[in-house]
């Protein structure tokens, strides 16, 4: 089972210890450290967040929120193998020129290290802060995604849709993963199934108990067996509280879990405590 910590780039206080928490992550064994992303945190808003009862993020306006791009970066020039995550992106609010260009430029200057989770996003005023349509914005992250692969192809770009216009042009570099960096789909509502089947190379679920992990996974078979695709090449991802030791681990295991990801805040008071003594008990064992 693979382990990495999210998110890196919230609540700290510095550059340093940022990259500091990283470093010892790669240190003690774990596989991956990864990011949480909002540009902006409302004073007020009306959306509903998904993943909380309250409907509420758990931070503040004033919380410390580091770009995930370029935490990643800071970190990738830290560290070796560390693999880098965005757990995840909002695609369907930003250029994907821009994104196509930083995603490869990432991977290209952590080797290889790097995978670009993405959804389509929830919080309507986050959108309306960057002047970007709220509607239709599940049509707007497949029409990007299908053409970001294109610009990481390394070919003469051609892409015409309701969304963008791209002809006559190539970027460079690209990733160093071939045939492009993985693409991992976050959420777990709408046409999450159907999307990850057609778009990604995994499914970062926001559900990490086997019992409910079952019948998602059915339907992400079922979406992946629709279009003729194996389902066992979608890498899944989910969260764990770091709880339950090895045991909790396996049950993940026989359900499909191939990675999961451990909140820092849940590792207690001193993260570097809890970092270092989860891979103590679970890692090094």
């Amino acid at each position: 089972m693979k382990i990495g910590l999210i998110p890196v780039n919230i609540g700290i206080e510095n550059a340093e210890q940022m990259v500091g928490l990283a470093q010892l992550a790669e240190q003690c064994g774990y596989e991956s450290v990864w990011t949480f992303e909002h540009v902006i945190v409302p004073v007020d808003y009306q959306s509903k967040y998904p993943y909380n009862p309250s409907g509420k993020m758990g931070v503040v306006p004033e919380t410390v929120m580091v770009d995930p791009l370029v935490a990643l970066a800071a970190v990738a020039g830290a560290t070796k193998t560390l693999r880098l995550g965005t757990g995840v992106n909002i695609l369907s609010q930003v250029n994907p020129l821009y994104m196509a260009k930083q995603a490869a430029s990432l991977d290209f200057v952590s080797n290889g290290r790097f995978m670009l989770g993405v959804g389509i996003g929830w919080l309507k005023e986050e959108f309306e802060a960057l002047g970007v349509p709220f509607e239709r914005r599940g049509a707007r992250f497949d029409d990007y995604v299908e053409a970001m692969k294109k610009v990481w192809s390394g070919e003469v770009v051609e892409h015409q849709s309701d969304f963008v216009s791209w002809s006559g042009f190539k970027s460079y570099p690209l990733p160093v993963q071939k045939p492009h960096l993985p693409i991992i789909t976050g959420g777990a509502a709408g046409k999450i199934f159907e999307r990850t089947a057609k778009h990604a190379n995994g499914w970062f679920a926001p559900i990490g108990d086997p019992k409910d992990l079952k019948p998602a996974l059915e339907k992400l078979a079922a979406a992946c067996n629709a279009i003729g695709r194996d389902p066992s090449e979608i890498e899944i991802t989910c969260m764990w509280p770091g709880q339950g030791g090895r045991k909790s681990l396996d049950a993940l295991a026989a359900a499909g879990v191939s990675r999961v990801v451990v909140p820092v805040m849940a590792l207690g008071p001193n993260p570097v405590e809890g970092i270092q003594k989860l891979a103590a008990d679970v890692i090094g064992s």
